[in-house]
């Protein structure tokens, strides 16, 4: 083999290890320069389910027992829904009779538990209903025995007039209606046996 084949032949070698070697290093930097530029995954979570709200269940309304009397087709306790009115209670005992007076009447007044729902006849001296809320108001009621006030139906003013009753004692006994009997004034706040004594005979419930 000639000199010069043999120089040319030494002389590359190093030169290629040179080039590999470059190589080597430029894909090891460039595998180093992806790693860090490589975007970072989003961490997973898991999202709870939102919280429901159940509410509490409203409690159902009772149906209202009234006593429908005076001058009505059927007079009778009937049983009728929670928002009925004195008209719902009249027309369920069959309506007024013809010579009821319905003028004294409220038909628009709402019914309460164990009311009573009296209609008058016409000529029927009545007295008014009490204007002061009560939990269970009387409409109207029979005139009260002569010389008595009907403590479910009189008025403030028809009350003071009976001894020991002044104008707040009066919206109490107003406020604690209806009453079975007279003696159920007493748990009336303020109202004691003393003046119950000076009143007992002067006051009724029918």
């Amino acid at each position: 083999m000639p000199p010069s084949a043999q120089n040319a032949g030494k002389g590359w070698s190093p030169m290629r290890g040179y080039v590999v070697l470059s190589l080597l290093w430029l894909g090891v930097l460039g595998g180093v320069v992806y790693y860090l530029r490589r975007p970072e995954e989003a961490p997973f979570t898991i999202v709870p389910p939102p919280a429901t709200f159940t509410p509490a269940p409203s409690p159902t309304p009772r149906p209202l027992r009234v006593d429908v009397t005076g001058a009505v087709m059927h007079p009778d306790v009937y049983v009728l829904p929670p928002d009925s009115i004195v008209r719902d209670a009249v027309r369920a005992a069959g309506g007024p009779t013809e010579d009821a007076d319905l003028s004294q009447v409220n038909q628009a007044t709402p019914l309460h538990d164990g009311m009573q729902v009296y209609v008058p006849r016409r000529g029927e001296a009545v007295r008014a209903a009490p204007t002061a809320p009560s939990p269970r108001p009387a409409l109207t009621s029979q005139p009260a025995p002569a010389g008595r006030v009907n403590i479910n139906t009189a008025s403030a003013e028809e009350l003071e007039t009976l001894p020991g009753i002044g104008p707040v004692m009066a919206q109490r006994i107003i406020a604690g209606r209806p009453y079975a009997s007279v003696e159920e004034i007493l748990r009336v706040p303020g109202l004691g046996p003393a003046t119950f004594e000076k009143i007992k005979n002067l006051i009724t419930t029918e």
